[in-house]
């Protein structure tokens, strides 16, 4: 249902059961799927395609073109999944010719006021709560929580199923699984209640922080102890993927908090 003091272009491709409310506008290049609530004075621009049964609140401002000196027009995009809760006053920029899109998953929550910027890429069941700032091309994985009022620098990347607290500042990679906290922001033990959340067994809980013990807690320097877990554990999943995590690592990967005993 389109509200008459909208402005919704006409070629606009607007799903069925779709509520658009008063003083929304949404441009050409727009899609917007199935039983999505977009609230009151919400602006859509060019490139956006939102998925099914979102809900967008008001003042929110998708797909403005991004806050980078070296963007010159092109044609890039924002994408964002199915189940998505926009709340009130978050902005999305589009892409640069970087990356040509910025992407937020299914089942994400975006609290009020938070910030994305260009090219990031936001993965599945990702909460950001109030006031969150995320830079340019920065990565975050499914199931991450990052607090209130904190921010990401560029191009830093947040692991799967992390816990950051709030006020903090994400200035290089925090690899999986973890609990982090603080300005840098430092790893403070695993996410076990995150975890237990997501139905991971006590026993693969705890696989989990053996290996973050060999990497914060044995006294080697990241190269040495991956090439120990390597050598030493056994492969599964969550193993594998944080070996990943610390070989494809650009920026760095958080240090340890320091003098506090991380494993009682």
């Amino acid at each position: 249902m389109n509200n008459p003091l909208s402005n919704i272009h006409p070629k606009a491709k607007i799903g069925k059961n779709v509520n658009i409310e008063s003083f929304v506008s949404i441009a050409e290049d727009v899609e917007i799927g199935e039983g999505t609530w977009v609230g009151p004075n919400v602006t859509i621009m060019d490139g956006t395609k939102i998925g099914k049964n979102c809900k967008i609140f008001p003042g929110a401002v998708i797909s403005a073109i991004p806050q980078d000196l070296k963007f010159k027009g092109e044609k890039t995009t924002v994408t964002i999944g199915d189940n998505t809760s926009i709340r009130e006053c978050v902005t999305i920029n589009r892409g640069t010719a970087t990356r040509g899109e910025t992407v937020i998953g299914n089942n994400c929550l975006l609290m009020a006021y938070v910030h994305i910027a260009h090219d990031c890429v936001i993965k599945n069941n990702v909460i950001l709560s109030n006031c969150c700032q995320i830079a340019g091309e920065v990565e975050i994985g499914d199931w991450a929580y990052v607090g209130g009022m904190s921010v990401a620098h560029q191009f830093s990347r947040i692991g799967k199923h992390v816990f950051i607290s709030g006020k903090s500042g994400i200035l290089i990679d925090v690899p999986p699984y973890i609990k982090a906290a603080g300005i840098p922001v430092a790893y403070i033990g695993i996410n076990a209640v995150g975890l237990r959340r997501r139905e991971f067994t006590n026993e693969r809980i705890n696989e989990i922080q053996e290996i973050y013990r060999v990497i914060y807690n044995k006294g080697m320097n990241n190269s040495q102890a991956i090439e120990y877990l390597q050598n030493n554990y056994e492969a599964f999943e969550e193993r594998d993927e944080i070996i990943n995590f610390f070989e494809t690592s650009k920026r760095g990967i958080i240090k340890a908090r320091q003098g506090e005993n991380l494993f009682g």
